[in-house]
């Protein structure tokens, strides 16, 4: 079962892009749509009311969420996406891979161009037209099997070669947790001396995650544009992960937090749809820093 969720901010446009989503992606769909109240919202968020507020689509097994806010936080590349096209289970890999990224290259931003690269016969890095990013590989078959989709941590700027203690860091956070492939650079590449992580992966409990230290230099970080949520079954597991992942205290609002890489984090209950269903659930929430389910 998915416990971590990637969360994507959009400005006003989520219900458009998850339908995009749901459309690109073989076995798309949208699973769920969430709304602003009607009454009760602050100043600030009037104009969303009665209007989407979140909406699961599901990209073929791997929940996303696309969150309708504002231009607060655009999404940039620090977070991307690996979409990872097996030819083990897959007769048409390379096919698949190729339709894949005409659809989320059309009007989008070509990172790294789809070709042959010394891992990969067939790999590219694209930012589609609403700025998420994706990695679109064509993987060994003879290698150890991954999920079709895993987020994927770009340790730049500010958290620049910070993607091994990272990775240590969240696995002793996570229970169950354990280490896939590493990679590191054999020699100073850009900002990443030798050593560094030039690819890693691993899971935090049963999810995959990979992440990298950048070789090249980036102008940008880890943002609230793509946060990650942790649906926890009580008020003792949001507490222990509150308290492991909030570094920095004038991030906390609603459930959300930011950890001492820079990363967003939604640590949230399980059952956070019953109690928003509450009355007065949603100034409630607004109000709280660190969720606590027994003040719905």
């Amino acid at each position: 079962m998915q416990t971590i969720t990637p969360n994507i901010w959009f400005n006003g446009d989520a219900a458009e892009a998850a339908d995009f989503y749901a459309g690109a992606f073989p076995h798309g769909r949208v699973v769920s749509t969430t709304h602003y109240p009607t009454e009760g919202l602050p100043d600030f968020q009037r104009e969303m009311a009665g209007k989407p507020l979140t909406v699961d689509v599901d990209l073929g097994g791997f929940l996303i969420t696309c969150v309708n806010a504002g231009p607060e936080f655009p999404v940039n590349p620090a977070i991307s996406f690996m979409l990872n096209f097996d030819p083990a289970s897959d007769d048409d890999a390379r096919g698949s891979l190729d339709r894949l990224w005409a659809v989320l290259a059309d009007g989008g931003l070509v990172r790294i161009p789809l070709g042959e690269y010394p891992y990969s016969s067939r790999y590219g890095w694209v930012q589609d037209r609403y700025g998420v990013s994706w990695q679109l590989i064509l993987t060994n078959p003879d290698g150890e099997k991954r999920p079709f989709v895993i987020p994927n941590l770009l340790f730049s700027g500010a958290a620049q070669n910070r993607a091994a203690e990272a990775r240590e860091f969240y696995s002793s956070v996570f229970s169950g947790s354990r280490t896939g492939t590493v990679a590191e650079y054999p020699e100073q590449t850009g900002p990443a001396p030798a050593g560094a992580v030039m690819f890693s992966d691993f899971t935090l409990g049963d999810q995959w995650f990979a992440a990298m230290d950048a070789g090249t230099e980036q102008d940008y970080s880890f943002t609230e544009g793509v946060s990650l949520a942790v649906m926890c079954e009580n008020q003792a597991e949001i507490d222990r992960l509150w308290e492991a992942l909030s570094s920095v205290p004038e991030a906390e609002q609603c459930g959300w937090c930011k950890d001492r890489f820079g990363v967003s984090w939604q640590i949230i209950p399980a059952n956070m749809g019953e109690l928003m269903s509450r009355p007065g659930a949603y100034p409630k929430m607004l109000a709280m820093k660190k969720i606590v389910t027994n003040e719905f």
